[in-house]
Parts: C-alpha cells; sequence; structure tokens
C-alpha cells in the first residue's frame, strides 16, 4: 500500500523538513479521521478534541504516512486524511514523558506543541503536532483511498481532492 499526493504546496507554505516547525511558519499538514467524521469537519471545522497526549487541541501531523493510519484499527476504506494549511504560531516541543509542559503548554504563550519523531512520546516514532487554537488551521481538500489494480494485484494509493 502506498500513499500519493500532488506535489504543489499553497503559496507561503512550507514543506515538512527534520526539524521541528518554526515560530510563526505555515505548515501542510494531516489530520487522520473517518469518513463520516470528514464529513463534518468539512461542513462545520475543527474543533478541540479534549483529551489527548498534549491535552486539548487538534492533533495533525506534518507526515501524510502517520496520518494515514488514523483512526488506528479502523478499516482503511473508511478512512480520510483532510489536508491542512496551518499557522503554527509559538511552538513548544514536548520531547519525552512526563514533560513539565506536556498538558499545560498553551498556558504558557504556546500555539502549538509538537513531539519530535523518535523521541519515545509516539509509538509508530513519527512526529505529532497539537494546535490549540482551530483558526489557525485552514482546509485545503481531502485525500481518500482509491483501489489501483497491478496485475492482478489490488493496493491502494490516496488522491488529493482540492
Amino acid at each position: 500500500m502506498s500513499w500519493a499526493e500532488d506535489d504543489f504546496l499553497p503559496p507561503g507554505v512550507v514543506r515538512m523538513d527534520r526539524e521541528g516547525p518554526r515560530d510563526g511558519r505555515t505548515y501542510v499538514m494531516y489530520h487522520g479521521t473517518t469518513s463520516n467524521s470528514a464529513r463534518l469537519i468539512l461542513a462545520s471545522g475543527f474543533r478541540q478534541s479534549s483529551v489527548g497526549m498534549l491535552g486539548p487541541g487538534v492533533y495533525l501531523s506534518r507526515d501524510l504516512e502517520k496520518a494515514s493510519r488514523y483512526p488506528i484499527d479502523h478499516p482503511e476504506d473508511d478512512r480520510v486524511v483532510i489536508k491542512v494549511k496551518v499557522n503554527v504560531g509559538k511552538v513548544k516541543a514536548i520531547d519525552r514523558q512526563n514533560h513539565p509542559l506536556q498538558k499545560t503548554w498553551h498556558n504558557h504563550g504556546y500555539d502549538t506543541a509538537w513531539v519530535p519523531p523518535g523521541c519515545g512520546m509516539v509509538k509508530s516514532g513519527l512526529e505529532e503536532n497539537c494546535v490549540w487554537d482551530p483558526n489557525r488551521i485552514s482546509i485545503i481538500g481531502t485525500i481518500e483511498p482509491k483501489p489501483v489494480q497491478r496485475a492482478g494485484v489490488c493496493s491502494w494509493y490516496k488522491v488529493g481532492i482540492q
């Protein structure tokens, strides 16, 4: 199985790099969800989740492969990835479990919490972002599974709808 999308970034948006998101920059990020939840988000916008490893906020990743895994244990043919543009504002790296600001980063003036890849906080080892204010997020489109027949084998790829 593989994921694909177009390579075109909106003006002023930065591609993911090895470093964390930098204060004040705008990035393309992804949010994996169910088809039904995606419809609600597209109609009404994102809302903060009330719980999570970083506390309340909207959970996103700059890594499409990570977002495509969510929701975990949900059938892939009912998953949708929402592609968004995020102005991250002031960013706090949360690089270990029990970090003193792990769930209170927003109370200290930060707009986004970032968990670096490979720091041991996320089972997949991939990065995670939590954005406090959903108004910092603009929806670009969705990426949904599409079957592809290759030499008699059915595989999946994702196509961006913009």
